[in-house]
């Protein structure tokens, strides 16, 4: 059967366009310029314009695409590199904040104004124990260092608790907040008024009982161990401060609440006192 005239008309319109492109081509080679040519070469730049521009449509896109993956791994390196120099200088950074306070701590530990003439073994905070009552600490010496049981344990700032168990080279700390804690203070001018400073729990506020009602007391107002014959603790170390006062006439007591007066939540390093009772 034969093909249809209309159908053969753009096959055989392309062939001529084909032919005629391969000729400008071949005359562009020799150098030749010629007006015939030179109007042909525009004739069929005008009908090629389409197809170029429709190949150039699809070919740019692939071209950028891969030359963007050559690209993106380069610069996926180089982000890498740079977050993970971000997170070198901060852990630095972290390791240099966390170093100076540790020297400051222990360098407190040299000059606590308190002590006196009292002997005292520097210790490092290895675990804490807490939970809603329970607020203590395991340190690094014991025995064989001179800990026993019943030493009081300060720091810079003030009274942190006393040894509770004490192993070879271990020893627990019952630190001010615990439940169990209560250190016998005195407060105001001296001689000072008598009062029981009484933990409540990690991170609790610390209650002050047998505080007559009506006591005069400011927020601020510091408690100090009292040192009384037989007390676990020698006499004038800061124990807490006053926050809030509320007057307690109906129980003929006042309601005190403190905050002790060492950062309990930030400590690393302590000192037992080679101290006890009979001392």
């Amino acid at each position: 059967m034969a093909t249809p005239r209309r159908s053969r008309r753009p096959r055989t319109t392309l062939l001529l366009l084909v032919l005629a492109a391969v000729t400008i081509i071949t005359l562009d080679a020799r150098g030749t310029f010629h007006p015939v040519t030179s109007g042909a070469r525009s004739v069929a730049g005008d009908a090629f314009r389409p197809v170029q521009e429709g190949v150039n449509a699809i070919v740019e896109p692939i071209g950028s695409f891969l030359a963007g993956s050559v690209h993106y791994g380069a610069v996926r390196e180089q982000n890498q590199k740079l977050q993970a120099e971000i997170a070198r200088m901060r852990l630095q950074q972290a390791a240099g904040t966390d170093q100076a306070e540790a020297l400051a701590q222990l360098s407190s530990l040299l000059h606590l104004p308190f002590l006196g003439n009292l002997q005292t073994v520097p210790a490092e905070i290895t675990d804490f124990g807490t939970s809603n009552f329970a607020a203590t600490a395991d340190i690094g010496v014991g025995r064989s260092d001179g800990v026993l049981v019943g030493m009081p344990v300060v720091a810079s700032g003030g009274l942190v608790g006393q040894i509770v168990a004490a192993g070879h080279h271990t020893a627990v700390v019952r630190m001010v907040t615990d439940g169990q804690s209560v250190v016998g203070t005195r407060f105001g001018p001296p001689p000072g008024s008598l009062a029981v400073v009484n933990g409540e729990g990690w991170g609790k506020p610390l209650s002050a009982g047998l505080i007559p009602a009506l006591t005069p007391l400011a927020v601020g107002d510091v408690f100090a161990t009292s040192g009384l014959q037989g007390a676990a603790y020698p006499a004038g170390i800061p124990v807490a401060q006053v926050t809030a006062t509320r007057n307690g006439a109906a129980s003929n007591q006042e309601s005190v609440t403190l905050s002790p007066m060492v950062d309990l939540a930030h400590l690393r390093y302590v000192a037992v006192l080679l101290w006890g009772p009979g001392s």
